[in-house]
Protein backbone atom coordinates (compact mmCIF):
# COMPACT_ATOMS: atom_id res chain seq x y z
CA UNK A 1 0.00 0.00 0.00
CA UNK A 2 1.31 3.28 -1.07
CA UNK A 3 -0.53 5.96 0.86
CA UNK A 4 1.60 8.89 -0.27
CA UNK A 5 1.08 8.33 -3.96
CA UNK A 6 -2.40 9.64 -4.20
CA UNK A 7 -1.66 12.96 -2.58
CA UNK A 8 0.08 15.72 -4.40
CA UNK A 9 3.20 16.94 -2.77
CA UNK A 10 2.78 20.48 -1.40
CA UNK A 11 5.58 22.97 -1.93
CA UNK A 12 6.67 24.65 1.31
CA UNK A 13 6.20 28.40 1.28
CA UNK A 14 7.17 31.18 3.59
CA UNK A 15 4.34 33.38 4.65
CA UNK A 16 5.69 36.94 4.66
CA UNK A 17 2.78 38.65 6.37
CA UNK A 18 3.68 37.51 9.94
CA UNK A 19 7.33 38.41 9.27
CA UNK A 20 6.36 41.93 8.19
CA UNK A 21 4.10 42.29 11.23
CA UNK A 22 6.92 41.32 13.58
CA UNK A 23 9.34 43.73 11.90
CA UNK A 24 6.83 46.59 12.13
CA UNK A 25 6.30 45.91 15.83
CA UNK A 26 10.09 45.94 16.39
CA UNK A 27 10.45 49.23 14.48
CA UNK A 28 7.62 50.86 16.44
CA UNK A 29 9.13 49.61 19.72
CA UNK A 30 12.54 51.03 18.81
CA UNK A 31 11.04 54.36 17.77
CA UNK A 32 9.13 54.72 21.02
CA UNK A 33 11.97 53.70 23.34
CA UNK A 34 14.78 55.62 21.66
CA UNK A 35 15.69 58.80 23.47
CA UNK A 36 16.67 61.64 21.27
CA UNK A 37 19.10 63.53 23.40
CA UNK A 38 20.52 66.81 22.32
CA UNK A 39 24.13 67.35 23.15
CA UNK A 40 24.53 70.20 25.54
CA UNK A 41 26.24 72.98 23.70
CA UNK A 42 27.59 76.27 24.78
CA UNK A 43 26.11 79.04 22.70
CA UNK A 44 28.57 81.83 22.23
CA UNK A 45 27.67 85.06 20.54
CA UNK A 46 30.94 86.60 19.51
CA UNK A 47 31.12 90.36 19.24
CA UNK A 48 31.67 91.96 15.89
CA UNK A 49 33.57 95.10 15.09
CA UNK A 50 33.74 97.34 12.08
CA UNK A 51 36.95 99.07 13.07
CA UNK A 52 39.78 99.66 10.66
CA UNK A 53 42.93 97.63 11.09
CA UNK A 54 45.31 99.30 13.47
CA UNK A 55 48.70 100.36 12.21
CA UNK A 56 50.09 100.10 15.72
CA UNK A 57 52.27 97.09 16.20
CA UNK A 58 52.07 95.49 19.61
CA UNK A 59 55.31 95.02 21.45
CA UNK A 60 56.09 91.36 22.02
CA UNK A 61 58.48 90.15 24.70
CA UNK A 62 59.60 86.64 23.76
CA UNK A 63 60.73 84.72 26.82
CA UNK A 64 62.28 81.28 26.40
CA UNK A 65 62.76 78.90 29.30
CA UNK A 66 65.22 76.12 28.49
CA UNK A 67 65.22 72.61 29.90
CA UNK A 68 68.17 73.59 32.11
CA UNK A 69 66.14 76.46 33.60
CA UNK A 70 67.89 79.30 31.79
CA UNK A 71 65.78 82.30 30.80
CA UNK A 72 66.31 84.06 27.47
CA UNK A 73 64.43 87.29 26.74
CA UNK A 74 64.30 88.43 23.11
CA UNK A 75 67.23 86.15 22.28
CA UNK A 76 69.38 87.60 25.08
CA UNK A 77 70.22 85.44 28.10
CA UNK A 78 69.30 86.85 31.49
CA UNK A 79 72.26 87.48 33.77
CA UNK A 80 71.45 85.98 37.14
CA UNK A 81 68.88 83.44 38.13
CA UNK A 82 66.77 85.43 40.56
CA UNK A 83 63.34 86.87 40.04
CA UNK A 84 64.60 90.46 40.15
CA UNK A 85 67.05 89.76 37.33
CA UNK A 86 64.20 88.58 35.12
CA UNK A 87 62.09 91.63 36.07
CA UNK A 88 64.95 93.98 35.19
CA UNK A 89 65.56 92.24 31.86
CA UNK A 90 61.87 92.47 30.94
CA UNK A 91 61.67 96.14 31.84
CA UNK A 92 64.81 96.81 29.77
CA UNK A 93 63.33 95.39 26.55
CA UNK A 94 59.95 97.13 26.79
CA UNK A 95 59.95 100.72 25.52
CA UNK A 96 58.36 103.20 27.92
CA UNK A 97 55.72 104.29 25.39
CA UNK A 98 54.63 100.73 24.55
CA UNK A 99 50.90 100.19 24.70
CA UNK A 100 49.88 96.81 26.18
CA UNK A 101 53.00 94.74 25.54
CA UNK A 102 52.50 90.98 25.32
CA UNK A 103 54.78 88.43 26.98
CA UNK A 104 55.05 85.22 24.96
CA UNK A 105 56.51 82.35 26.97
CA UNK A 106 58.24 79.55 25.07
CA UNK A 107 58.97 76.90 27.66
CA UNK A 108 60.76 73.65 26.97
CA UNK A 109 58.65 70.57 27.73
CA UNK A 110 61.27 69.44 30.22
CA UNK A 111 61.62 72.82 31.94
CA UNK A 112 60.74 72.99 35.61
CA UNK A 113 57.27 74.34 36.25
CA UNK A 114 58.60 76.59 38.97
CA UNK A 115 60.84 78.37 36.50
CA UNK A 116 57.84 79.14 34.26
CA UNK A 117 55.94 80.44 37.30
CA UNK A 118 58.94 82.65 38.11
CA UNK A 119 58.76 84.14 34.61
CA UNK A 120 55.04 84.79 35.05
CA UNK A 121 55.64 86.48 38.43
CA UNK A 122 58.43 88.56 36.94
CA UNK A 123 56.11 89.71 34.15
CA UNK A 124 53.52 90.72 36.72
CA UNK A 125 56.08 92.65 38.77
CA UNK A 126 57.34 94.34 35.60
CA UNK A 127 53.79 95.54 34.88
CA UNK A 128 53.24 93.23 31.91
CA UNK A 129 49.79 91.74 32.36
CA UNK A 130 49.23 90.19 28.93
CA UNK A 131 50.84 86.74 28.93
CA UNK A 132 50.61 84.09 26.24
CA UNK A 133 52.13 80.64 25.90
CA UNK A 134 53.58 79.43 22.63
CA UNK A 135 52.92 75.83 21.64
CA UNK A 136 53.73 73.64 18.73
CA UNK A 137 51.57 71.09 16.99
CA UNK A 138 51.98 67.47 18.01
CA UNK A 139 54.02 65.46 15.55
CA UNK A 140 52.27 62.46 14.08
Amino acid sequence: MNFGRGRSREEPEINLIPLIDVLLVIIIFLMLTTTYSRFAGLEINLPTADAQASNEKTVEVNVAVTAAGDVVINKRPVNGSGLQAIVAAMQAVVPPDAKDPVVIINADAKAAHQRVIDVMQAAQQAGLVHISFATQAAQR
